[in-house]
């Protein structure tokens, strides 16, 4: 696969993970799966969206029905037939790059060359050693997956030598140069925080001008001094530094051996350093989990079966095997209820668990296949055995004749958990807050394990978006006939097929405020809990806090590239998601973004909002001039400063509408002009390149780059794909059609006349130096005066409405055929160059002016799967925060952590203790009786909470004080008091009012529980 080959368009959000190099590498391989059971489908559905060249699939065996509980591709009327044959149509949809097939007869080593890598999941020990030891003499690599109930296995063979081309699939470390020291060792000085930077980290340098010999240089190592300098080599003998210049980080590359199965499951009891940890609460137990998985390999070799479900005696037998091993291997803390209680769940197969385990063993394939990211060395064990009942009392419930298989689809879990958690399960009703790609696997799951499957459960799902190519790599359940539909529609059509029990709903709408008339009071109350996945902090913190409010659990997950994390929320236990982060953490500064960028970041943002300036407002703002009789004083309502900008746009855009083709291309010319000419002749007219300050210090030094104009070179491609981009899009704002033709508009620019630059006498720089601040008043004065200037014109102008309309365009970053991101990459490489940046290539520049997610499916399946072991612990009703996970994993590390989460925080008044999700509940109307009067919402907290009220707030709405002159509020309804001070009608579908008080025992709290009214 060439790089050209590479489908950007499908692979787009997993190239920003992977890199070409590597999507290419693994396009060239040849990948086999064993077992297509629960966990092996997984690692295939993975692999396959992944893109790797070809997979084959491999089962002897056939459909049972205890694999329906994990496996998504088989069906009842599957029962009986081989599961590889079952899957393969349903797998070979997933991706039409990927060569498929199924094999169904015993392997061979003639077979097994043809790969080069093996996955080995629901095998014996014996087919676990003997392929095994075939892939390590044979340099083919060699993945064993497992699980059994709530435990899992993993286990990687990449050879003797296997050489890691980039260990942690991180970009390199970037810093702009500010300035260079001569000396030994010389001192570099960088423009910006450089907290990515580490001692010991090799760097090489390009673009430095004067001490040029570092250009030439190989890596360098770097010592920190600083967040903002480091050290390097000796620089005494180099010539002075000049300007410019940028320090790249030399990714580190690594050799690793492994050794084979045969000595490492022996090795791994010496050598703990060969098992990689997830939970560091059970340090000690994976020792244990492996004795226990080589015991039920010993009693299955021994009795041709798996132990039965809650079988005591069985328990017993494999316990004894594991003792042995364990004296054999001369292991001290053995844990023999660990061994035991896998023995009683070793029948169940779980989604959640193939989720987690087969995303983990999918990304070592990849790893296997392409060199990128570190892979496992050399075992896991996971377990999730704390979502068994927490009270030894009610695990007797668990009896050998409530898990015992009954012929259903959901055998594998009723294995685990017996019948009656299965009704349970069924019965639940949850709200689903996206359909991407965590929606998608979360929903599958879903299906699998009957959630809301049953008489009185459902599911609920939401997402505004519709389907784009670009979502088919990892939302697994579209296809590409589903482009353009809605998600949510499409997700719970494909549930439907995976379980046709499912009781699901799909809606289309965002949940925020404005669509409280639809998630109603009512709505929140009927709940079980809420599972979300979102994209975004804003819409995570807007949920949680209804969670809190409707006092409803919520499991929440995210990714990005490799790294996942989850977090649940359980009242009255755990701390809530919490507030979003103050806004503008990393925002650029408006001085940086319009004079003084130094990185590409800044130049992609500058043209990121030209296109939105040029082509989406300001056709947005003519559109309502046009038609909204109120334009003009709503718009002076923002300010003079920006009501001049918008009011100036509007009026050029109607005075200087192009009639054709040609004026399009005349325009693009001239805004090159006035972009990378002008603009910068008239900041250097302001501040010349030896300009200093009022403290004598150099203008252009540090972060502020001095730049250079540019000349408009028709031979300069660059400078010809903005004025592509620029003219075809000026031409669709304005419903001309536009073209490619590079000759036609080569005519066309030589007849263009490109006014000379004459310098503005006075120019507003966005800076913060006091000396070169304007007067504010006389700053507003100007905008007055030209804010007059511009009503006159703009009265005396009158274009006929329905011609003078315009086409605004929504920014879209995935159609290579909008010129969209030819403008965006063209006008920031041409201001970066303006400034001595170094240019960013398309692939970049989307992801970064795109804000685009970087994502996998690898991360997406084992976040979710982790998200589904916390529901298990919410259905059972847990109550010991030790129970409960949050959950840090990056899979290009192999870094899993779980960690007990957060307990809510604590706070008091007037003596007594709350938490966040405590509150005064006040039900303000009674049947058959008015609503409560303030004076008598007050005497209700005072009798039942025994707190006395001193003020009331809705929002920041002061509603009530004893210190203002408010006693006529006092007989009046709390409703009618909200309105009142509002000015505000409460909607008709608004159940409760959540008013802050203040109160007389405690004045100075901080943190008051609130009032929750119902008042409807």
């Amino acid at each position: 696969m060439e790089q050209a080959d590479i489908d950007e368009g499908l692979y787009s959000r997993q190239l920003y993970v992977l890199g070409h190099d590597a999507m290419r590498r693994m396009g060239e391989a040849n990948v086999l799966i064993c077992g297509m059971r629960g966990l092996g489908v997984e690692v295939a559905k993975n692999v396959i969206l992944a893109g790797v060249g070809s997979v084959t699939i491999h089962d002897e065996g056939t459909t049972e029905w205890g694999d329906l509980s994990s496996q998504f591709y088989l069906k009842e009327s599957d029962l009986g037939k081989n599961r590889a044959v079952c899957s393969e149509k349903h797998l070979a949809r997933l991706n039409s790059n990927v060569r498929l097939s199924a094999h169904t007869v015993t392997l061979n080593k003639d077979f097994l060359h043809k790969f080069q890598v093996v996955v080995l999941t629901d095998s014996s020990l014996e087919e676990q050693l003997s392929v095994a030891a075939f892939c390590h003499s044979n340099n083919i690599r060699f993945i064993l997956a497992d699980t059994k109930g709530l435990c899992g296995q993993l286990f990687c063979d990449f050879g003797e030598k296997f050489l890691v081309k980039d260990t942690d699939g991180e970009p390199p470390s970037v810093s702009m140069i500010a300035h260079i020291s001569k000396g030994n060792p010389g001192i570099v000085t960088c423009t910006d925080d450089q907290g990515t930077f580490t001692d010991g980290m090799r760097v090489v340098f390009s673009g430095v001008q004067g001490m040029t010999e570092l250009n030439s240089s190989g890596p360098i190592e770097i010592k920190m001094i600083d967040s903002y300098s480091f050290s390097i080599c000796d620089t005494s003998n180099f010539s002075e530094y000049e300007k410019g210049g940028v320090a790249t980080e030399v990714k580190e590359t690594k050799t690793l051996s492994f050794i084979p199965l045969d000595a490492a499951v022996e090795e791994v009891m010496q050598d703990p350093e060969l098992l990689v940890l997830t939970d560091y609460g059970k340090v000690q137990r994976n020792q244990s989990l492996h004795l226990g998985f080589r015991a039920l390999q010993e009693f299955q070799r021994k009795y041709s079966r798996l132990p039965k479900p809650r079988n005591q005696g069985d328990a017993e037998l494999l316990l004894a095997m594991a003792r042995q091993l364990s004296a054999a291997a001369r292991f001290d803390e053995f844990d023999e209820e660990v061994v035991r209680k896998l023995s009683l769940c070793a029948r169940g197969n779980l989604a959640p668990i193939n989720a987690f385990i087969g995303g983990l063993a999918a990304q070592e394939v990849m790893k296997a296949c392409s060199g990128k990211f570190t892979p496992l060395k050399q075992w896991l064990y996971f377990d999730a055995l704390e979502c068994l009942p927490e009270q030894e009392d009610s695990d007797r419930g668990l009896t050998e004749e409530a898990c015992a298989p009954r012929d259903s689809r959901y055998d594998g879990q009723i294995a685990v958990f017996g019948s009656d958690f299965q009704e349970k399960l069924k019965k639940q009703r949850y709200f689903l807050v996206g359909a991407g790609a965590i929606g998608c696997e979360l929903l599958k799951n879903f299906a699998l394990i009957g959630l809301g499957a049953g008489e009185g459960g459902h599911i609920t799902v939401t997402d505004m978006d519709s389907i784009e190519r670009s979502n088919l790599n990892r939302q697994f359940l579209f296809r590409s006939e589903d482009i353009g539909k809605q998600k949510s529609e499409v997700a719970a059509e494909a549930v439907r097929k995976i379980n046709p029990s499912m009781n699901i709903t799909s809606h289309q709408n965002r949940v925020c405020q404005e669509s409280e008339g639809i998630y109603t009071h009512q709505f929140y109350s009927s709940l079980d809990g809420v599972a979300a996945a979102l994209d975004n902090v804003e819409a995570r913190v807007y949920l949680d806090e209804r969670c809190v409010q409707y006092q409803k659990p919520m499991l929440e997950g995210g990714t990005l590239g490799g790294k996942g994390h989850t977090l649940v929320v359980v009242p009255h236990l755990t701390e809530s998601y919490g507030p979003a982060p103050s806004s503008g953490q990393n925002a650029i500064p408006l001085c940086t973004l319009k004079h003084f960028p130094h990185r590409i970041e800044h130049t992609l943002q500058w043209a990121r909002e030209q296109f939105e300036g040029l082509f989406k407002h300001t056709p947005e703002n003519v559109n309502q001039y046009l038609s909204d009789a109120e334009f003009w004083a709503r718009t002076v309502d923002r300010g003079e400063a920006e009501a001049v900008e918008v009011v100036e746009a509007v009026y050029r855009r109607l005075k200087d509408r192009p009639n054709d083709w040609q004026d399009c291309v005349t325009w693009a010319r001239l805004q090159w002009e006035n972009f990378y000419n002008n603009d910068i002749a008239q900041l250097l007219h302001c501040f010349p390149p030896d300009h200093v300050t009022s403290s004598d210090l150099p203008f252009w030094m540090g972060a502020k780059r001095c730049p250079h104009p540019l000349t408009f070179d028709t031979a300069n491609t660059t400078h010809m794909d903005f004025i592509v981009a620029s003219a075809n899009l000026y031409g669709q704002i304005y419903g001309i059609k536009g073209s490619t033709d590079h000759d036609d508009m080569m005519k066309i620019l030589e007849g263009v006349h490109v006014p000379a630059f004459h310098p503005k006498s006075s120019v507003t720089i966005a800076v913060m130096d006091e000396d070169l601040k304007e007067s504010m008043e006389e700053r507003k004065d100007e905008d007055k005066a030209k804010l007059d200037e511009l009503k006159q014109k703009l009265s005396s102008f009158q274009p006929a409405s329905q011609t003078s309309q315009m086409f605004p365009l929504e920014f879209e970053k995935d159609d290579d055929s909008n010129f969209h991101m030819d403008f965006i990459v063209a006008a920031s490489n041409l201001r970066a160059e303006n400034y001595d940046i170094p240019a960013a290539d398309r692939h970049k520049s989307k992801l970064i002016a795109g804000r685009i997610i970087p994502a996998i499916a690898t991360t997406t399946a084992a976040t979710s799967g982790l998200m589904c072991l916390e529901l298990y612990k919410l259905v059972q009703g847990h109550q010991q925060i030790s129970s409960f996970r949050s959950s840090f994993i990056n899979l290009a590390a192999s870094y899993y952590i779980m960690l007990q989460p957060c307990k809510d925080p604590r706070f008091t008044v007037a003596g007594k203790e709350y938490s966040l999700w405590d509150e005064l509940l006040v039900r303000g109307r009674k049947e058959g009786q008015e609503e409560m009067t303030v004076e008598e919402l007050l005497k209700h907290v005072k009798e039942n909470y025994n707190l006395t009220i001193t003020a009331l707030f809705y929002g920041s709405a002061l509603l009530y004080a004893d210190y203002s002159n408010h006693a006529d509020r006092l007989k009046k309804r709390v409703s009618d008091v909200v309105q009142m001070v509002t000015k505000t009608e409460i909607p008709a579908h608004k159940q409760m009012l959540e008013i802050i008080p203040s109160f007389a025992e405690d004045e100075d709290c901080e943190k008051v529980p609130p009032v929750r009214y119902l008042f409807r």
